[in-house]
């Protein structure tokens, strides 16, 4: 077998726009900036002042629809300044960014990347994933091309609300935990070994970090551990998506957010990246994994995460079986070293609502 695995360029700080010039030229001269309406307010003004006295041109900064979808990428591809420009600019969270990505590729068209907030990796893959005009989930848009560059403004990701770079934590966590547990019996590919090897940065700086910089990150200020909680969700997680299969994207932590959002509460209330990082709990209960169970444990304490069912709005026996129904369903656990029933999970479940107890 032949294959290709294509790796985006990233530049981090407090205004990594002083590199545009540096890094864009060689794409052409034209720029259009797409993202959200906060988002680009956020960063207009270091984008413009970068490109002073250089051969590039900002042509127009686009809102882009509020919403990733389909329909959203067909009206982008009838704007002029779209058609005109060399290269495109991807501002914002995932939703933003993956609606950039999306016309990008069918455009056949350089793009970078400028993640406002530290929620996802989005800013990395290749992969986006978009949705109906109603906010429902319609598909993932599968691609190998990521973005030609990442600029990471820390300062504006800082200055973000905190809920963001919480749940981007939690989701984050899952990378390495899932990644590790969906290959454990395979015979792996160099690109499939590479990323599951390197997902272990996608949880140890977390672990070692993330209590300081949500620390920093209620204050609005930049800082060493705040730098190095970016890099794992963006960076880190990004590769390790980039490099694998997509059944080792994703196992037993992400069913559990699947059969969750089957409880109403749950689905209002909560953060993706939240619930989340109870799955991995669960995961590493059932698992048996005592001593990481332990560690991730006290870490989800640390900061708030939740380790227990009434932490994300499931009280009652009802909604525990909803969970169950819609967890035990999904393709996460298909791809795993051995079978998993619903009986397995709910036991999880259950012991880890007793470990709560006593600790």
């Amino acid at each position: 077998m032949s294959y290709t695995i294509l790796f985006p360029n990233y530049t981090i700080g407090e205004n990594p726009f002083t590199e545009v010039p540096n890094i864009c030229q060689r794409y052409g001269t034209k720029i259009t900036v797409i993202g959200g309406k906060t988002a680009l307010s956020k960063v207009a003004a270091d984008l413009e002042k970068a490109v002073e006295g250089s051969e590039l041109e900002i042509l127009d900064m686009l809102w882009y629809g509020g919403e990733a979808t389909l329909e959203h990428v067909a009206t982008l591809k009838n704007n002029p300044a779209v058609q005109n420009a060399d290269m495109l600019f991807a501002v914002g969270g995932g939703r933003a960014i993956d609606t950039c990505k999306m016309l990008a590729h069918d455009l056949n068209m350089p793009f970078m990347t400028v993640p406002t907030i530290a929620s996802t990796c989005a800013a990395c893959t290749g992969v986006a994933v978009y949705y109906y005009p109603n906010g429902e989930f319609r598909d993932l848009y599968l691609s190998d091309v990521p973005a030609n560059h990442i600029f990471i403004p820390t300062q504006v990701i800082a200055a973000a609300p905190d809920e963001y770079l919480w749940a981007g934590i939690g989701d984050t966590l899952a990378k390495h935990y899932e990644s590790v547990f969906s290959s454990r019996n395979d015979e792996l590919e160099h690109f499939n070994a590479l990323g599951v090897n390197i997902s272990t940065m996608s949880a140890e700086p977390l672990v070692k970090y993330g209590k300081q910089a949500m620390e920093d990150s209620k204050k609005d200020q930049t800082s060493a551990a705040m730098e190095q909680i970016i890099l794992a969700i963006i960076v880190s997680t990004g590769l390790v998506s980039n490099l694998v299969i997509n059944d080792y994207n994703s196992a037993l932590a992400h069913s559990i957010y699947y059969g969750s959002t089957a409880v109403d509460a749950v689905a209002e209330k909560h953060l993706h990246g939240e619930i989340v990082a109870y799955g991995v709990l669960v995961l590493l209960m059932l698992d048996q994994q005592q001593t990481e169970l332990e560690r991730i444990f006290r870490f989800n304490k640390s900061i708030g995460l939740p380790t227990k069912l009434a932490d994300l709005d499931i009280t009652t026996d009802e909604d525990l079986e909803k969970v169950l129904d819609k967890a035990v369903a999904t393709k996460d656990i298909e791809h795993v070293p051995y079978v998993i029933t619903r009986e397995m999970i709910k036991k999880a479940i259950l012991d880890l609502e007793a470990y709560n107890l006593n600790s």
